[in-house]
């Protein structure tokens, strides 16, 4: 794996039609794609002034919800994916939240390693969560 620091920043209108594209790349995107884009809190991880992936936030009662963490497969194994889900736990932390959620398929192996080898438990049926500090189990 070779390590490469992207920048994180909030996600702009003009980042719409990149992610869609990168998104499609993986997993086919659709309308969903685009409404999750539009309506809920989307960081930005770019590499030499281009997009390499994002995360997209969500409010579910006193969580934060990765409603998706995607990243493009040309910047796989550098440690985006790492960066983006340590944004969305400083996010969540600084959002008061008991917990940061995502919803993982059940036959979903590479994700479920990858979160549960960052502290993700079981919570739910195909959701795994991650307690904060300061919030109470």
């Amino acid at each position: 794996m070779t390590y490469r620091k992207a920048e994180i920043r909030p996600f702009r209108e003009e980042d719409e039609a990149v992610l869609f594209g990168l998104a499609s790349l993986d997993r086919g995107a659709d309308f969903r794609t685009i409404a999750v884009l539009e309506r809920e809190t989307v960081f930005v991880a770019e590499l030499a002034g281009a997009p390499a992936g994002y995360v997209a936030l969500s409010r579910v009662d006193e969580a934060i919800r990765i409603d998706q963490l995607f990243v493009s497969p040309e910047h796989e194994a550098e440690g985006i994916g790492r960066q983006l889900l340590e944004w969305a736990e400083g996010y969540a932390i600084s959002e008061r939240a008991a917990r940061l959620e995502v919803v993982v398929e059940a036959g979903n192996r590479r994700a479920l390693e990858f979160y549960r080898g960052r502290g993700f438990a079981e919570s739910g049926e195909n959701l795994l969560a991650l307690q904060l500090p300061g919030s109470i189990s």
